[in-house]
């Protein structure tokens, strides 16, 4: 064991042999096209269903706003990350960016919030599966885990599969869920009311119909506008299964993002203008399976075409999946999660151990605020929750970017942010404000994330007394080391 290199934060490094590495390969596999169905992939579940939330929080106009700021945000962010994933290609994605920024602590730090993001956004995302396989089937609540079981049970399956298999269906899922959305636009256009974006919200004393809860009520909407982009950084945890990481990265993750604002407005504008208007949508599992009632009625064909929109719902739980995978392999790689987890073998090189432990976690944690039965839907509560992981790791990723910037300004970047500094601090600042309002908006999500904020202190409990002492020279650890050492020559 030695001290040194852990640049003063106390803590130990352990050098390890060949046949330590050798057991935790990956495969390489993608390109600009599956980088690009992954990153929009990851995030089409959020037209799908999420974002609606927002409407019983802040009303269309509450929320038409956040969703301006947030895709400024998002902005910011995705062309930071995009610097930073070409600059330093390895799978650790956000902790890779903090440990070259931060050292081992604020690696660790900003790694766990991420980990909280990943591992609750499937539990997300597989609420709003089962129901709409409820809506669908006419199954009762109470059946609702089992539609989650399964979903995890065969999506965790096809990600321990191989990586092909995983990018293959990626690609044919994303693009089947973009279809589905291009139906609903083109359908919902001859049914558009603007009447219906004010349907039945009565607006509180002072405010205007279009906003109705004011101010408070665009703050409240915040964490429901982010559910359009949220999952698009994950890109660079592709960086080790991807052909050339310092090209195509940078491609996948603005092209992404491209997709996702026309996408996002689209939604947003036409779900809500049409029948059965905000207020019933704001209390909507399945939001878009309603505006698909609207446009072709209640029959059969309407049931086999909401089947089908479950495609962007799987489209996400299945690249999330992925994302939560790597970002547990690339932590126990290093030491700082228990390095049984990032074991893959010789065979299909996926790190089956990481995929099993995040959808065991996630499924508890839903079946859990399911038992418990909140005042608020069971997938508005865990959003919330993977909301207060995300805007962590937003935080701690930009204050890398611009820390990157002006430590290591001779590190090689392929890539550099067209937005520069500037855009990563508006978009550290919008992620601020986002912490904020989870925490004063609602006394129920006040309880749900001190709850969250309770996990991330025994997190950073567990590092403080066992993972300090136990860090491997990993990819991501050797890269910050020696880019320090060069910046200080």
């Amino acid at each position: 064991m030695t001290g040194p290199n852990g640049e003063g934060q106390g803590v130990e490094y352990e050098r390890v042999g060949d046949e330590y590495f050798e057991s935790r390969t990956l495969r390489r596999y993608a390109g600009v096209g599956s980088l690009w169905a992954l990153g929009v992939g990851a995030v089409i579940s959020g037209d799908f269903f999420g974002w609606n939330f927002g409407l019983a929080a802040g009303g269309f106009g509450g929320l038409f706003i956040a969703t301006v700021i947030i895709t400024v945000m998002y902005a910011g962010l995705c062309f930071s990350i995009a610097e930073m994933s070409a600059a330093l290609p390895h799978t650790g994605g956000a902790y890779s960016f903090a440990r070259s920024a931060m050292g081992p602590w604020g690696a660790y730090i900003t790694g766990l919030a991420e980990n909280m993001e990943y591992v609750l956004t499937p539990a997300v995302i597989v609420v709003g599966i089962g129901g709409y396989l409820g809506a669908i089937f006419g199954t009762p609540d109470s059946w609702a885990p089992l539609w989650w079981l399964a979903a995890y049970v065969m999506f965790v399956g096809l990600n321990i599969i191989g990586v092909e298999a995983s990018f293959r269906f990626t690609v044919a899922i994303t693009l089947l869920a973009l279809g589905i959305l291009v139906v609903f636009w083109v359908g919902a256009l001859a049914h558009v009311d603007v009447e219906r974006f004010a349907l039945d919200i009565v607006p509180q004393p002072g405010n205007s119909r279009w906003l109705p809860m004011g101010v408070s009520g665009v703050l409240a909407a915040l964490p429901f506008a982010i559910w359009f982009y949220l999952a698009i950084e994950q890109l660079p945890l592709a960086a080790e299964e991807s052909h050339d990481p310092r090209r195509d990265l940078p491609r996948g993750i603005l092209l992404g993002f491209l997709t996702l604002v026309v996408a996002a407005f689209l939604t947003l504008i036409l779900n809500t203008s049409i029948a059965p208007g905000a207020a019933a949508l704001g209390q909507s599992e399945e939001p878009l399976f309603d505006g698909f009632r609207t446009i072709f009625g209640a029959g059969m064909g309407t049931r086999a075409l909401a089947l089908i929109a479950v495609a962007g719902l799987v489209a996400s739980f299945h690249s999330i999946v992925f994302a939560y995978g790597r970002q547990i392999y690339s932590l126990s790689r290093a030491g700082y999660f228990p390095r049984w987890l990032s074991y893959t073998g010789a065979q299909r090189e996926t790190p089956h151990a990481a995929l099993i432990a995040g959808a065991v976690l996630g499924y508890g944690v839903a079946l859990v605020i399911h038992t418990l039965g909140p005042e608020h839907p069971v997938g508005a509560v865990l959003l919330n929750l993977a909301v207060f992981g995300a805007v962590i790791s937003y935080i701690l990723q930009m204050a890398s970017f611009v820390l990157l910037r002006l430590r290591l300004p001779k590190m090689e970047r392929p890539y550099r942010s067209r937005l520069g500094i500037p855009g990563a601090v508006v978009a550290g600042v919008i992620a601020g404000v986002t912490l904020v309002a989870l925490f004063v908006v609602d006394p129920v999500y006040q309880k749900v994330v001190v709850g969250a904020a309770v996990w991330y202190a025994l997190g950073l409990l567990y590092f403080q007394v066992f993972g300090r002492h136990q860090l491997v020279f990993s990819p991501e650890e050797d890269f910050a080391i020696r880019e320090r050492k060069r910046a200080a020559d």
